[in-house]
Parts: C-alpha cells; sequence; structure tokens
C-alpha cells in the first residue's frame, strides 16, 4: 500500500467525517431519498455502531485527512453467516489508487477471522466503478436482495464465501 495512505479502525473522533463523506457521495450518485442508507440513523455514530463483537468499520486517511470509508456487520434478518459490506464510500481523491480493493480485503479478512462464512452487499448500478471491483474482487451478482437492509432503492446485490 502507498505509504501516503493509511487504513486505519474507526475512532470517535472520525464520526462528522465519515458522515460528511456517506452524505457527499451518496449525494454525487444521487442516492438520496428513502430507501438509501443515507437515511439510516447510524451515519451519525458510526464509531458507536460498529465497535461491536461482529462489526468492523474502517477509513482510509491520507496525512490525517479522511478520504473514504467502509465496514462489515451480520445481515440484518439474515443467515447467521453472513456479514454485509457496509457505506463503502471513497471521495474522489480517494478513487483509482487501489485502496478500494485494500479496504475490501481488510474487511473479508477479518469478517472471516470473527467466523462469517459469506459477505453481501447492496449498491446501484451508476456506480459502475464500484461494481467492477466487486465482481472482480469475487462477488457474484445476484437476482435480488437477501435480508432485510431497509434499503430498497438499491438495485444491485452481491454476495461471496470468504
Amino acid at each position: 500500500m502507498d505509504s501516503n495512505y493509511q487504513i486505519r479502525l474507526i475512532e470517535a473522533t472520525d464520526n462528522a467525517r465519515v458522515a460528511e463523506i456517506i452524505r457527499t457521495v451518496m449525494t454525487e450518485f444521487d442516492c438520496v431519498g428513502d430507501g438509501y442508507s443515507i437515511n439510516d440513523a447510524e451515519v451519525d455514530a458510526m464509531y458507536e455502531n460498529y465497535t461491536t463483537e461482529k462489526a468492523r468499520f474502517y477509513v482510509l486517511t491520507s496525512q490525517d485527512t479522511l478520504l473514504g470509508c467502509a465496514g462489515f456487520a451480520p445481515l440484518q434478518h439474515g443467515a447467521s453467516d453472513t456479514c454485509e459490506l457496509r457505506k463503502m464510500y471513497f471521495l474522489p481523491e480517494g478513487r483509482g489508487l487501489g485502496m478500494g480493493r485494500k479496504m475490501i480485503e481488510i474487511c473479508m479478512n477479518d469478517a472471516k477471522a470473527i467466523g462469517f462464512q459469506k459477505m453481501y452487499l447492496e449498491t446501484v448500478e451508476r456506480m459502475t466503478s464500484a461494481n467492477i471491483l466487486y465482481e472482480k474482487m469475487g462477488f457474484k451478482k445476484l437476482c435480488g436482495a437477501v435480508g432485510d437492509t431497509g434499503h430498497c432503492s438499491c438495485d444491485s446485490f452481491y454476495r461471496r464465501t470468504l
């Protein structure tokens, strides 16, 4: 990994910036309104919601500036062996650097170490680069949603074995 970039676990002091990144990127891709994760209550308290036994959340930094984020947690109303890759968003200056791949690798490795056997994710087709990355990382496209995340406006669903 480029020494100018670091992926680390979220800290409580990151909450406001992470919420800003999530809202900025989701707005950029017109993922606003009902059925999108931009409306999730956890957006303003990611640290508190992801520092549990079965969840982790990470941030991408460059020179102490947060550029992106992603995490995982158990899939709501899904199989107990399945976690969900959640809220993976990068600002434009954090894209195209290979950090998305690194972030997914960290999430998958840590999820597997915790005991999850599968990882699921939801996105939208218009996030073209993200969809290409997920497929390159071995995620298989599904016909529909799994579990009940409340993100009914998503139109692309993937899963892979860890």
